[in-house]
């Protein structure tokens, strides 16, 4: 009877544009790379833990016959210890021969060379690594010899490897089931242990905000990464599988593309006032300029903030608030100098000034929707993805001065249309975290949040949001009696964070759109309602972070788009292209934007935008 033939293993194949095995291969597999003992590898990656194991010396083996066991030359001569003494520590000799002891019959042997010590040669040693090249949370037992690369080299935090090698079953206790012997070292790019900032174990996530350039390293940011670029991907997909076209919107805009946000201005003409004025370099109090000033700001305010976490005395904190009140206005008051210094320099100098790039006032885009729109109207339904800028230097945990949004235009479409749609969208990103994400997912319970898987199974399993009006939020809250609200509710103002957090985390526990809002909360363009003083708009609320989509079906009539811009004192000049969409061929359209980077929180559970961005950008915080 013949034997039953084992499968082959199939060989690990290298990374197409790598000469290495990505480690996702190795450790992903649902035997955890078992299957793949006593296979050669390459693979790279960066050292996150490290220990080094020390091996025995070998013993020495006993002599040989022949090798003068039982002779009796004068090297077998008894030797006692004084005179053992004696050879190795010329202190001893001297004080025996000053006692008299020089006669004796071994006196000669004083005469005896001190013995040379030779040093021990280093422990051969092994140094065990945990890898990872940032493929997945897991990372690869690496062993390495000491002959074949220095232990203080190999097992500092940080160190990248490449090492060519054998996998192999783990040889020591733990959760790891494989490892690589390495036969070859390839290369080891160093680190100063001394400089390099994670070092130190498990540092908070405030304090790698100022290392973003080494934070990925971490496991916690790369599992953040890793679960931000699926949902990066899943988002082509699903306006994909919808017939979208992707269209790429401007990032330097002549239109305020809402009316009402704090834009950043672009322009040429700063650098060459500064040069001209030097205003920052020549204007100071005393001696001091505002640089220095400021940089005492934040000094102090750190002191408060010490003071207040540390609960010291009432009479300490309240002096420590008042020098930093004093500080701060004396900044504002130098800093308000030197802008109309410059500002007085470059009207002075007009003349004398080269033009402005851009021949008028042109701005970093606060959003997509504008031109987005043109396209529509040709093309049909169209998305585009990147990054839009608001110049708000209010210090938040949900807003920074770059953020990246998906903006999406539907021709032929209303506001019911544009929710649906919202709707559908987030809970496709829900799914496909669950499913292409476990493992970071997994990691995530572990580290982060324990409640974000089943807070996604949650948005899934409800299939949609619960949908109220303004009016009727509005209505709602006014009756919530065992909690206050910082600010009155009042029909015509919008609702704040506050409101909105209420409704998503502690009254419906889901997902909730508000719509038809007042027309003075939302934007020109968006439709104005029969009723005269509501517009088609709508803001999705998710529990944890607060308004994740906001949307409306805009306004198709030129007369009353016309009359809302007037209404609200906008440079119409900047909206003539705009209004030409309504001259020539209009049609009903909707749409929204989408905060992804408040989609990477909701999912995580992290707390601060700031910890999802790979660079974030905010007030007074762009350090590369």
């Amino acid at each position: 009877m013949e034997s039953e033939t084992v499968p082959a293993v199939l060989p690990l194949n290298l990374h197409k544009y790598s000469n290495r095995v990505i480690l996702k291969t190795i450790l992903d597999r649902d035997d955890g790379g078992l299957g793949l003992i006593g296979q050669r590898v390459v693979i790279g990656g960066w050292v996150k833990s490290s220990k080094e194991f020390k091996k025995e010396r070998p013993a020495v083996a006993a002599p040989a016959d022949g090798d003068g066991v039982g002779d009796t030359g004068p090297k077998d001569k008894d030797v006692t210890c004084v005179e053992i003494l004696q050879s190795r520590i010329p202190f001893i000799r001297s004080l025996i021969k000053a006692l008299g002891r020089s006669h004796s019959p071994a006196a000669s042997r004083d005469k005896l060379e001190p013995a040379v010590v030779v040093p021990k040669p280093p422990l051969p040693s092994i140094s065990i690594l945990q890898v990872s090249d940032g493929s997945c949370v897991a990372t690869l037992q690496v062993l390495i010899e000491s002959s074949l690369a220095p232990p203080s080299k190999v097992l500092p935090t940080g160190t990248c490897i490449l090492v060519d090698g054998e996998l192999t079953q783990s040889s020591l206790q733990g959760k790891q089931v494989i490892e690589v012997k390495v036969e070859k070292v390839l290369h080891i790019g160093t680190v100063d242990s001394e400089k390099y900032p994670l070092s130190k174990k498990r540092l908070p996530l405030n304090m790698l905000r100022d290392c973003s350039h080494f934070r990925p390293r971490t496991t916690t940011v790369a599992s953040v990464m890793r679960i931000r670029s699926g949902l990066d991907f899943t988002t082509h997909r699903f306006f994909e599988n919808h017939g979208f076209l992707s269209v790429e919107v401007p990032i330097m805009t002549i239109t305020d593309c809402e009316g009402f946000s704090e834009k950043f201005q672009v322009s040429t003409l700063f650098n060459k006032a500064d040069k001209k004025g030097e205003p920052g370099a020549a204007e100071n109090v005393g001696g001091v300029s505002l640089d220095v000033i400021k940089a005492a700001a934040r000094e102090k305010s750190n002191i408060v903030e010490e003071l207040k976490r540390t609960e010291s005395n009432r009479e300490a904190l309240a002096a420590a608030i008042r020098d930093l009140q004093k500080t701060n206005e004396l900044a504002a008051q130098l800093e308000a100098r030197e802008n109309l210094k410059s500002k007085n320099s470059i009207k002075d100098d007009k003349s004398k000034l080269p033009e402005d790039f851009f021949p008028r006032s042109t701005y970093l885009t606060v959003s997509g929707r504008l031109h987005l729109e043109s396209y529509a109207c040709s093309l049909g339904n169209v998305y585009s993805f990147g990054p839009r800028f608001r110049a708000n230097r209010a210090e938040s945990q949900r807003n920074v001065a770059e953020m990246w949004t998906v903006d999406m235009e539907m021709a032929f479409s209303e506001l019911k249309d544009a929710m649906s749609c919202a709707d559908d969208f987030f809970i496709f990103l829900c799914k496909s975290v669950l499913e292409n994400c476990s493992e970071d997912m997994k990691f995530v319970i572990k580290r982060m949040d324990n409640a974000s898987i089943n807070r996604l199974k949650s948005v899934i399993s409800t299939s949609s949001s619960e949908r109220i009006s303004y009016t009727e939020a509005l209505d709602v809250l006014k009756k919530v009696t065992d909690k206050s609200f910082e600010t009155k509710l009042e029909w015509g103002t919008a609702l704040t964070t506050e409101h909105l957090s209420y409704l998503a985390d502690e009254m419906y526990k889901r997902p909730v759109i508000v719509y038809n809002h007042p027309k003075e909360v939302k934007p020109f363009y968006v439709r104005l309602n029969d009723d005269g003083r509501t517009v088609a708009s709508f803001d999705m609320v998710v529990p944890k972070v607060g308004t994740l989509i906001s949307g409306s079906q805009n306004e198709e009539r030129f007369n009353v788009l016309s009359a809302r811009i007037k209404e609200l004192g906008l440079a119409g000049e900047q909206y003539e292209w705009y209004l030409d969409l309504r001259r020539h061929g209009t049609v009903k359209h909707s749409g929204f934007s989408f905060s992804f980077d408040l989609m990477v929180l909701f999912t995580t559970g992290l707390t601060d935008v700031r910890d999802v961005i790979p660079f974030p950008r905010s007030y007074g915080k762009a350090a590369n």
